[in-house]
């Protein structure tokens, strides 16, 4: 995959601004708080349609415009050109590809193959389930079809459900909602187990490449309970949810809210000890912290190759900024074997670019504004 042109339009403080790609990537060079993550940001919002960092659309707007829009032309297997834009007036967001606007959201999802690199990625690993849920759902809509529909039923009809718990509406019209839960959720539960249960080793692979001799682990907890050494199959993950559903029915009428299901997973990074495996959320030093996180985008790189059949696109940003000088090696040693394809990273000075060497075209940010 690679992203041969990009148009900005009041995106961030990105201004108005056409951009061609090399077909083997380029490096963005310039001092913090210019822009260099706002580029990458922009890039993949045209993979997701949303921000990597969380940002709600509003936010990504230019201060005093009320609509930005982007377009990117992607070519390999499946070239395409992708847009979006948003109307901060209208709250409405639009997407096309190669020119159809009657396109669904989730049928133009993934058109990028990209993957982001950054420091705030070990946040996955220090925070709490729900960062790591995100993760797990954006990488599965993005690459696995039929999951982005599930996931949207599931949170509809868990939406549906606690309004009818809060709102004291009777057992009627809030088991109402525990079919559609109950099917929808057996399939987001089954395709996140498998998907950790696929990537384990090549995670721990990454790891110890990364560290050298760290043993972390990476495992499913899913709150309907077992685990993902053996990932059962959605019959039996339906049976479990409806059996989960009627033990709770008394906690859940108590508190207001459904306490059981695939909202409550976790996915857990864990360092092997002589007595038992430890958390490393807890009991992790700062660079195994950052060699999991680290191993987990690997593991999403290699998921994107395995699902389309090309080399993603990789989107750096200042990604070896807290990293020591082996690891930091190791990463680029990885990163040159695993991702040969095209690569956009920023860093805020020349001499921290040290992947792809010189033959990887520089450019300089200032404000925003991006100069070859």
């Amino acid at each position: 995959m690679v992203l041969s042109e990009l148009e900005l339009r009041h995106f961030r403080n990105l201004g108005i601004q056409e951009l061609r790609f090399p077909p083997e990537g380029v490096a963005v060079i310039g001092e913090n708080a210019q822009g260099k993550t706002n580029l990458l940001e922009a890039i993949y919002y045209l993979e997701s349609f949303r921000s990597f960092r969380g940002a709600g659309d509003r936010e990504l707007t230019e201060f005093a415009k009320d609509v930005f829009h982007l377009r990117g032309s992607v070519k390999g297997d499946r070239p395409a050109t992708v847009a979006a834009g948003f109307d901060r007036k209208r709250k409405k967001k639009r997407v096309s590809v190669d020119g159809n606007e009657s396109v669904r959201i989730s049928e133009a999802l993934g058109r990028l193959g990209a993957v982001v690199f950054s420091p705030a990625d070990v946040d996955l690993v220090n925070g709490g389930p729900r960062l790591r849920r995100r993760f797990l759902d954006i990488l599965l809509s993005l690459n696995l079809g039929g999951y982005v529909g599930a996931l949207s039923v599931y949170r509809q009809a868990l939406a549906q459900r606690n309004a009818a718990l809060r709102a004291d509406a009777g057992a009627m019209a809030v088991r109402a909602w525990d079919a559609l839960l109950v099917k929808n959720g057996a399939r987001v539960t089954r395709v996140r187990g498998a998907w950790v249960a696929d990537q384990a080793g090549t995670f721990a692979r990454y790891c110890s490449a990364i560290s050298g001799n760290d043993p972390l682990t990476m495992s499913y907890r899913p709150d309907l309970g077992g685990d993902d050494s053996s990932v059962p199959d959605e019959e039996t993950i339906r049976e479990q949810f409806h059996a989960r559903l009627e033990e709770s029915w008394s906690r859940d009428v108590r508190r207001g809210v459904t306490t059981c299901g695939p909202h409550r997973d976790d996915l857990l990074f864990t360092i092997a000890s002589k007595r038992r495996a430890l958390p490393a959320r807890t009991f992790g030093s700062g660079g195994q912290r950052r060699t999991a996180a680290l191993a987990l985008r690997l593991a999403e790189a290699a998921t994107i190759r395995g699902q389309r059949g090309a080399d993603p696109i990789l989107l750096l940003d200042d990604a070896f900024a807290e990293l020591d000088e082996r690891r930091s090696e190791r990463v680029m040693t990885l990163l040159q074997e695993e991702c040969p394809g095209q690569v956009i990273l920023t860093a805020p000075k020349e001499s921290d670019v040290r992947l792809r060497g010189p033959s990887l075209a520089r450019w300089s940010i200032r404000e925003g504004m991006i100069e070859a």
